[in-house]
């Protein structure tokens, strides 16, 4: 998941061999299952450590924060190499770059770097064309409904309001969308839309599997604004299969 406010990246200086599972330059891809084909590490591409699935070490796993990154270097035409990390057996070496063991992290400049929204911004500054950037005033536009959906997610009591905080959340991003879009910031993909994509890819598969509940038909703006991030290629790339997501939020649900 997110990591808290880092400041400054970490400095590492060992060689660590890249395991080339997934890349921005690839022959083939194969839908919701992952990445068939084996790519070969690109010289210069940089190097991303991502969730490894439960239950399957050799795909990509759940982290929407992740996927965020992912989605920013697709976007840009940045070639990368990934490393998925087992979360639940993390090797000596990725806790020697990441002593809090989270993901995603990012070698930029011979550093290592956590935090989604730091690694998103330094992205942003380093390779500004195609441009990402999202109006201030528009970046927060969907930030509630992250945390919403996980309280509705781990509500027992269908009388406690969690189902309503999480509806008048994505009415709120319907009637924005109705006004300003298709996307957050009008006819083009920025920043917030790559944020709010995984998040409302996982909002729908999860919800959808540990509570039978959908995003209502009445908010087809939010509906169509889903349809378009999920139908880019960029997301085909990057996505987690929806048996890994539920695999991965298991736990959480259960606990």
């Amino acid at each position: 998941m997110a990591m808290l406010a880092a400041t400054s990246a970490i400095d590492f200086v060992k060689v660590v061999p890249v395991t080339p599972y997934i890349g921005l330059r690839r022959r083939h891809f194969c839908g919701r299952s992952g990445f068939r084909s084996v790519v070969a590490t690109m010289t210069g591409a940089l190097d991303i450590c991502a969730k490894a699935a439960v239950g399957a070490p050799d795909k990509l796993g759940d982290c929407p924060f992740t996927q965020r990154v992912l989605l920013t270097l697709e976007e840009k035409h940045i070639p990368y190499n990934t490393k998925l990390i087992n979360l639940s057996d993390k090797p000596d070496w990725f806790l020697q770059i990441s002593p809090e063991g989270k993901v995603p992290l990012i070698k930029i400049d011979d550093k290592w770097i956590p935090d989604s929204d730091v690694i998103t911004q330094i992205l942003e500054e380093k390779y500004p064309e195609p441009s990402l950037a999202t109006p201030p005033e528009k970046a927060s536009v969907g930030s509630k409904i992250f945390p919403t959906f996980i309280g509705f997610l781990k509500s027992r009591d269908p009388n406690d309001g969690k189902e309503q905080a999480l509806l008048d959340e994505l009415r709120a991003l319907d009637e924005y969308l109705k006004a300003n879009g298709p996307f957050i910031d009008g006819e083009r993909v920025s920043a917030v839309d790559l944020s709010l994509a995984p998040k409302l890819y996982h909002l729908k598969i999860v919800l959808g599997h540990f509570k039978k509940w959908s995003i209502p038909e009445e908010f087809s703006y939010v509906h169509n604004y889903i349809k378009a991030l999920f139908s880019r290629e960029s997301f085909l790339h990057t996505q987690a299969a929806e048996e890994y997501v539920i695999a991965g939020w298991a736990p959480k649900v259960n606990a």
